[in-house]
Parts: structure tokens; sequence; C-alpha cells
């Protein structure tokens, strides 16, 4: 049995052969799969692979461990797995197996999960470095350490343990971060997903609907596409959009609200993350969309800095200026632009970052500073443009007509050597096209 990764087995062998390069052959990885996680009684959460164990193998199940080895003559890749249990898969459907694992996702050996206790001591000596998360899951933790001490306790005999402790995540994540022509497939195809879906939900829209109904209109495009939610989808009807995180999606939308939608599906493990905001009932206010153009200024403002050789932190600098900018000229802000700025004063009405790194993980990993400085953009690199605009609606320090009101647009951009393209791009985003979406039934 193979999974659908949508990844060649060649760039499975890549990513491990670059780590193992990146690592040096005196050092050994070691890199546990996720757990099943217990959702009530004996009923589960629907499995979801550790996203860095899943990048350097491809491999579905639970209850692994991957080891990589460089320069071991017996093999570098080797996977410990379940065994083909018949009894088990009656339930739980077919296992992969040691003989699976390695014709179908390149190990050059596995063993059974069981087996170990007794073989990893082994694989241990005379390595000198251990790279693993360390932190991560504390029963594994004092596993790992458990068997150094069985290597350390033969060191009379001639045994080398290993004497330094590394956390991987300081070079796998780095190398997640440049994303593959094979990656960005998948995120495409994540991305064009996604756009469906909000577009399903934009035309179920109307004053009445609930919050949830909207949430199974798109997730329901996603599981058509054989896609899962990527992150728990966000529909925010009049002031829940203020909420940021808001998950309750059990209210009910009145003529004149607006709705914001933030919401992206998973395919293949790989996310997409979209937000739009509109009109229930089609058609903006004048204060609605005049925010809403004023997102819409920052996020093409922020755009402006999606290419090589600028600093990540650029995009951010540029809406918080065009936000700031454009909340002074509405009068929600007073003063100057600089003092505003320099103040922070926006924060009352802009909280949040302009956005995130987007891969395996919705908020995916790698650093955003390089000795103290914003990293420069590089071809490769994905991330989404997300500005948004938050009244509370008690605030009373602002004309009544501003209240309740809550805007996000979020679009996912990935650099390339002249600049960026837009996974999402196909997706109407202007309050002129997304009403002429509305009106016109999709």
């Amino acid at each position: 049995m193979k999974a659908a990764t949508g990844i060649s087995a060649a760039e499975f062998a890549r990513r491990r052969k670059q780590l193992m390069r990146m690592v040096g052959e005196d050092a050994i990885v070691v890199l546990p799969a996720a757990p099943e996680r217990v959702r009530s009684n004996d009923s589960y959460y629907p499995y979801r692979q550790d996203s860095d164990f899943w990048y350097l193998s491809g491999f579905p199940e639970p209850d692994a461990v991957l080891v990589l080895i460089p320069g071991r003559r017996h093999g570098e890749v080797i996977l410990f797995n379940r065994d083909r249990d018949p009894a088990r898969e009656i339930y739980d459907g077919q296992r992969i197996g040691q003989q699976g694992a390695v014709d179908d996702f390149g190990m050059d050996d596995a063993y059974p999960i069981e087996d170990m206790d007794e073989i990893l001591p082994g694989m241990l000596e005379g390595r000198s470095r251990v790279y693993y998360h360390f932190g991560r899951h504390t029963e594994f933790d004092l596993k790992l350490i458990g068997w150094v001490n069985q290597v350390r306790a033969q060191v009379r005999r001639g045994a080398q343990p290993p004497h330094e402790f590394l956390e991987l995540g300081h070079l796998l994540h780095e190398q997640r971060l440049f994303k593959s022509k094979e990656e960005l497939r998948l995120m495409q195809r994540a991305a064009d997903i996604s756009v469906a879906a909000h577009l399903a939900a934009m035309r179920g829209a109307h004053a009445g609907v609930h919050e949830y109904q909207l949430q199974a209109v798109l997730e329901c495009v996603f599981r058509a596409s054989d896609a899962w939610p990527a992150y728990g989808s966000i529909v925010g009807a009049g002031a829940n959009a203020v909420t940021l995180h808001y998950v309750a999606n059990s209210a009910q939308a009145k003529a004149g609200d607006l709705v914001l939608i933030d919401a992206g599906a998973e395919y293949r493990n790989y996310a997409a993350d979209i937000t739009r905001t509109f009109p229930v009932d089609g058609r903006f206010t004048t204060p609605q969309r005049q925010l809403h153009d004023l997102v819409g200024a920052a996020q093409a403002a922020a755009l402006e800095q999606a290419r090589p050789g600028v600093p990540y932190e650029a995009g951010h600098d540029a809406a918080v200026e065009t936000l700031t900018e454009g909340l002074l000229q509405l009068g929600l802000l007073k003063g100057t632009l600089e003092k505003r700025i320099a103040d922070g004063s926006y924060k009352r009405f802009y909280r949040h970052k302009t956005g995130h790194w987007l891969g395996l993980d919705v908020h995916d990993v790698g650093d955003y500073r390089l000795a103290g400085d914003s990293r420069l953009l590089e071809p490769g690199m994905v991330f989404t443009i997300e500005p948004g605009l938050y009244i509370s609606a008690d605030d009373t320090s602002v004309d009544s007509k501003w209240r309740g009101i809550g805007i996000r647009t979020e679009d996912n951009v990935v650099i390339t050597a002249d600049g960026h393209t837009m996974l999402t791009a196909e997706l109407a985003r202007s309050a002129e096209e997304i009403e002429a979406v509305m009106a016109s039934g999709g």
C-alpha cells in the first residue's frame, strides 16, 4: 500500500541527502512520527503526520521513527515502523509494514517498532552528534536519553557515545523554508481548492445565514476535492469579525453585516490560507467600502515589497504606513503619520503582523530574522500577505458608523527570481470584484 503523497520518491531522497550533508558523517538524526491523539474515550482525531517526519519520508503512519545515519555502509536511511497485522487491519485498514517501507518509501532498511530498544542504541554508538527535536515529546525524550545512557555504560569496553545534542529544527526548518517545484505544484492545488470554496461561500451568503452553514459550504468543497481544512475555519459575521481567531461559527448574519472568512484547504499536507471579507447581502455600505478599500491598498503596498533582496519586514512596514495614513484621512486617528506610527496608535485597529511563512504548516517553519535583522526574501519562499482593520463594537471613541467592522484580505505569495506570483490570484479581491461575484451568483 503506497500513500498518495504528491511528491516523488526522488524528491524525498534528495531532501534526506541534503539534510545528511548538512549534519555531517559523524552525526545521527532521530525523528519520531506524530502520535495518535484521543478525541474522546476510545475515539481518535483524524491522523495527521508530523510535518518534519513527512517532509523527509512521506510515510503516513503513526508508531514510526525515522533514523538517518550519514555514511553508514549498511544503509543510511532506517525506519522503525509497525508490523503487518491482519487482525488489526480488519478494523483499521492495511498497514505498510517493513517491506512496504523499503519498496514504496525508499528506506534502506526497516525494522519492527518493537525492536527499537534493542537496535537503536547500537546505531547511536560511534556517532558524536545527535540531531533531534528536544522537548516535543517527553516520553520519547526519556527513551532517547535511556538509549544514550546504554552506550555510555559501555565506555570502558570501548564504546563511543554521542557527546553533543543539537536541535534538528535549526537545519531542517531552514531547508523546508525554500519550496521546490513539486511543492509549489501542490500548494497551487491547495490554493485553487480554497479559491473555489471561498467563491461557493460568497454564493451561499444571504441575510439570515448562520456562520456554521457557510463553514459547511467551504469544507464541503475541501472534502469533495480530496482536501482537508488546513486549520479551523473562521467565519465571523458582523462584530464577530473583529475577533482575530474567532472559532465559534454559531451566529446568524443580519442584513448589512460583513462576513469575514479565513479558511484554507490542506492538500497532500500542504496548506493554503485565504481571507476575504464580503457583505452578506451583496453590497458594501459606504463605511464598509472605505475600510475595505484601505485594507486593499495596504495589501498592494505590501505586495510591492515582495521581491528578492527586500527585507521580509518591509511588507509589514509598507502596510502599516498605508493603513495609518488612511486611518488619519478617515478621522479614526489624529495627528501626524510619523507620530502615530512611532507611538503604535494604529495598533488599536491593526493588531497583527502582515503575514507568515506557508507550507506544510499553515504557520510554517523558518526564521524571520537572521543575526537580529529581518531576513532578505529569496526565490522559493512562500508567505501570506494579510493586512486588516478591526474596530470594536463598543469603541465609543469613534463614530458609530465604524463600530463593529472587521476586515481582512489575505493571499498566498511565492517569491520568484524577478518578483513574485500569487497562488490565490483567481479569487475576487476588491470591493468591485466581490460585489460582481455576488451579483452574478459566481
